[in-house]
């Protein structure tokens, strides 16, 4: 992608390019080609979720709704947005056939559209790190906050997934370590290329290859983002893959060389 498409990545033509991935994403979660989401991060993002039940909650980049229907599961009375219309229907399909009582719309995160203290929590599952003007959607999720809700994502770790970044294997071919640079370098509209490696050939040369928009921060500037639109820190996580789930999958094991992973909860202050 040029220099050029780069600068107009902005929210509506990251939607355009979730669009052109939802069918293949949503084909392949579905039968359980994302190893990483369902052994690892959703796991530990359900485990680090306090409470829910009867409260009301928002899941902003829902995708085809797999996160949301288990936390509806919970308890708790969700409305779900996407930026892609795409994610949306399939979603809306899966609701219709099995109904939690979840409400989907096609909305971007930078513009929630949703009155102040709207709702008691908001989550979001490896989806913030994709949107742009980060600080303006954190924003957004203070604004909808109830005084006392709290708002739980997980990202890609930023200390590890930087803008360059390579697997050190041993002679056996085993990850032993990364190679991580450029940690400075906050690359705003990246597009990476990739898909599911657990996939069978077959059903990989039936689709193109995702279309992934990154938009790099530090750490530190992700903090600095949270504490800027008033939300406190409460608990962190840095997931990785059990004993269990790398007998099976021996490429997990790679999720703890380095951290892959962080799962954030912040509070909004009651005063």
């Amino acid at each position: 992608m040029t220099t050029e498409e780069e600068r107009v990545l902005d929210h509506r033509a990251v939607g355009e390019l979730w669009d052109e991935n939802a069918e293949a994403w949503t084909t392949l979660t579905r039968l359980g080609y994302d190893k990483y989401r369902d052994h690892i991060n959703t796991p530990a993002f359900i485990e680090m979720l306090p409470d829910v039940t009867g409260l009301r909650g928002l899941d902003v980049g829902c995708g085809e709704g797999h996160n949301t229907r288990l936390v509806a599961q919970r308890g708790a009375q969700l409305t779900a947005l996407d930026i892609s219309g795409r994610f949306v229907r399939y979603a809306q399909e899966r609701e219709a056939q099995d109904p939690q009582g979840i409400a989907y719309l096609h909305a971007s995160a930078v513009e929630l559209p949703f009155a102040d203290a709207a709702f008691d929590f908001v989550m979001a599952t490896m989806s913030m790190m994709d949107v742009p003007d980060q600080q303006r959607a954190i924003q957004e999720v203070a604004r909808v906050l109830q005084p006392g809700g709290f708002f739980q994502f997980s990202i890609l770790h930023p200390c590890f997934m930087t803008p360059r970044f390579k697997w050190v294997l041993d002679e056996t071919g085993k990850r032993v370590a990364m190679e991580c640079g450029d940690y400075f370098e906050t690359e705003q509209g990246t597009v990476e290329e990739w898909i599911f490696g657990s996939a069978p050939d077959e059903l990989k040369g039936r689709f193109a290859k995702f279309r992934i928009p990154r938009y790099f921060h530090t750490l530190s500037t992700w903090l600095n983002m949270l504490a800027n639109a008033g939300l406190t820190l409460e608990e962190c996580a840095e997931p990785y893959a059990s004993d269990e789930s790398i007998a099976i999958h021996p490429k997990l094991a790679s999720t703890r060389v380095i951290a892959c992973f962080l799962h954030l909860r912040c509070r909004k202050p009651t005063r």
